[in-house]
Order: C-alpha cells, then sequence, then structure tokens
C-alpha cells in the first residue's frame, strides 16, 4: 500500500459515471492511490482505465447488470485499506444489516453528494461524477486515512 512521507493514504470515491469518465476527474484523482467506484460504471474501459491510476474498488450498479465484464462485480463488497474497514454497495437500501466493525459505508445511485456520521460510522456517497443528473452537483470525494484512521474527507466539485 502506497503512503506518502507521512504515512498517509490518499482515496478517490466516485460512483456514477455512467460511461462518462471526465478527463477533470481523472486528473484529480493523480494524487490518490486507491480508487472505490460504487457502481453505474456502465463502460468496462473505463473501469480499465481507472486500473492505471491505483488499486481499483468498484461494485455493481443498476445500470452495470447489462454490462458485459461488470455484471460480474459484487453487489456488496467488503475490504479494508490502511487498517480502516469499509463496506460499498451501489444503492443505500442494499447495506446489510450487520455493519460490525466497518468504519465508513460507501454508497451512490441517488447522483447527491451525502456525508453523515450515524452512530460513529461514515456514510459517503460521493454523488455523481459522469453526467449532473437530477439537479445535482458532478462530484467525487477524497478521503485521507493512516493507520485505521479516518483523517479527513474532502468533497470535490466540478463544472456540470
Amino acid at each position: 500500500m502506497m503512503k506518502d512521507k507521512n504515512g498517509i493514504v490518499k482515496l478517490a470515491v466516485m460512483s456514477d459515471s455512467h460511461g462518462m469518465l471526465r478527463r477533470e476527474v481523472v486528473a484529480e484523482i493523480q494524487d490518490c492511490t486507491h480508487i472505490l467506484h460504487a457502481g453505474d460504471i456502465v463502460k468496462e474501459t473505463d473501469l480499465d482505465e481507472l486500473r492505471l491510476y491505483g488499486n481499483i474498488y468498484a461494485v455493481r450498479g443498476n445500470n452495470d447488470l447489462w454490462q458485459e465484464g461488470l455484471r460480474e462485480l459484487a453487489g456488496v463488497l467488503r475490504f479494508e485499506i490502511a487498517r480502516v474497514k469499509f463496506l460499498m454497495v451501489h444503492d443505500r437500501y442494499d447495506v446489510p444489516r450487520n455493519l460490525e466493525g466497518i468504519q465508513v459505508v460507501i454508497y451512490g445511485h441517488s447522483h447527491r453528494y451525502s456525508e453523515e456520521w450515524i452512530d460513529g460510522r461514515l456514510w459517503l456517497n460521493p454523488g455523481s461524477c459522469g453526467w449532473a443528473r437530477f439537479g445535482g452537483d458532478v462530484t467525487i470525494a477524497k478521503m485521507r486515512l493512516s493507520d485505521g484512521k479516518i483523517l479527513g474527507v474532502e468533497r470535490i466539485d466540478f463544472p456540470g
């Protein structure tokens, strides 16, 4: 796992690219070693490109079910980065009841950025990084982690 000189791991968190991997989003994630995509990727080639920039964690969205190479992605993914435990789904309604040990829940689908602390756990929806839909903004999130701790979350906005 790549850390910076201060022992910090940087993550890009995105969702709902819908086959539109924006160049400004790609430029913004260049300093991250891990990329989390909460589904509705739509184009497998976009996922292939994201793999060039960091370790990728991705789940299947409802629009990925018909896409060869994406329908096989997990619907629920549990993983750990820098000793921080994550659970990622596309739709918040698919989050399992048992979240024991999970520090961060990542989800997408609504196309609206949301960052909430509920029962000591971060619930993060990075919004849509593809098309601005439903009156929402074009956003991603960036996280900084170190040794089991969330050091910060930053919302990044792009022109719609």
